[in-house]
């Protein structure tokens, strides 16, 4: 077989490995101007270099590296008047503090994978992200305090308004009349679903320490009459009853197959026939995301715990396994955060 390629090929594939090998260093560059507060300097106007410079107390030499830097990876934008304003990819950070959020906290997980060699050698994680994520990584998730919850769960809360968006507008709630929201976190989802559907009653459950948080949060959003809210361990013993449909929102990913399988025959138990559960995360194979799916989330959760990836096929056949029927993938609109699968308890 002939292997040789044309020199424009060639040239194109050597580009796209170098922008592999240069990754880590776009990736720093985007979190330097989150932590220095880059894109909130510039939200009002652009900014001078010598104005940006006494914002932030970096030198105009070092910042002027970083800002040409941030501008070649449209971050931000250099105008004609040599003054640094907004980029087309520095602008959603500004509508989403998700997002600068997960800039953040992804430094734990570049230093867990300083040597991927030995990440994939080990037989459990013991790096930064394991200790992060205590819940995939204790035998009593259940035991756990709430300054061991606390990061995580507020991590959770701040990315969460995007996804619920997705997860609402693919799935609707009309004919529902309660909700209970599995691995719930904070409340955010319920916050948003309530607003969706007024009409609509509520249920959380997740670990104690963290349905603390989220009683403290849907109280203060005045859902306490709406919502009910309930600490347990999904992984053992029974969820409550009353819901007609129940969401598992990156709650899957997080776990092994094994622990997946047990949480989704508890919501199978758990609802009446004709119950809807509604699954959301981002799923392997994805098309247009494949190295989102496998490249990230694989050596993510791997950093994480225990989770893993998976496809709508390998969650369908989980599903099944539980009892569930009438599977369904719904269309988002953007596969590539999240995607949505519902199923239904037959009988």
């Amino acid at each position: 077989m002939d292997w040789s390629l044309p020199r424009w090929l060639v040239r194109r594939r050597a580009r796209a490995l170098f922008d592999l090998m240069a990754g880590f260093v776009y990736s720093q560059t985007l979190l330097a101007c989150v932590r220095l507060r880059l894109f909130d300097h510039v939200a009002q106007g652009p900014q001078t270099l010598a104005r940006l410079s006494l914002l932030t107390g970096v030198p105009e030499a070092g910042l002027e590296r970083l800002l040409r830097a941030a501008c070649s990876l449209e971050l931000l934008e250099q105008r004609d008047t040599g003054a640094f304003g907004l980029g087309v990819l520095g602008a959603p950070l500004l509508g989403d503090p998700g997002i600068g959020a997960m800039v953040e906290h992804h430094a734990l997980l570049y230093q867990d994978l300083q040597d991927p060699v030995a990440l994939l050698k080990a037989e459990a994680p013991t790096g930064r992200m394991a200790a992060y994520w205590a819940y995939a990584n204790t035998a009593a998730p259940g035991a756990l305090s709430d300054e061991e919850v606390a990061a995580y769960s507020a991590l959770m809360s701040a990315t969460q308004p995007m996804i619920a968006e997705e997860v609402l507008q693919a799935v609707g709630m009309r004919r529902h009349r309660c909700l209970m929201d599995v691995g719930g976190g904070e409340g955010r989802f319920l916050q948003q679903a309530a607003m969706k559907a007024p009409h609509l009653q509520l249920m959380l459950f997740d670990l104690p320490a963290v349905a603390e948080r989220a009683r403290e949060r849907l109280t203060r959003a005045g859902l306490a009459a709406r919502c009910t809210v309930h600490g347990g361990d999904f992984g053992q013993g029974e969820l409550p009853q009353g819901a007609d449909i129940a969401t598992l929102i990156r709650v899957a990913f997080d776990h092994p197959d094994e622990r997946v399988l047990s949480v989704m025959r508890a919501v199978h138990r758990a609802l009446p026939a004709g119950g809807r559960v509604v699954l959301a995360e981002p799923m392997s194979g994805t098309q247009g995301a494949e190295a989102m799916g496998e490249a990230y989330f694989g050596f993510y959760l791997m950093a994480m715990g225990r989770g893993r990836p998976r496809s709508p096929d390998h969650l369908g056949r989980l599903l099944a396994q539980a009892g569930f029927g009438q599977i369904e993938l719904m269309p988002t609109r953007l596969p590539l955060q999240t995607r949505v699968m519902t199923a239904v308890k037959l009988s």
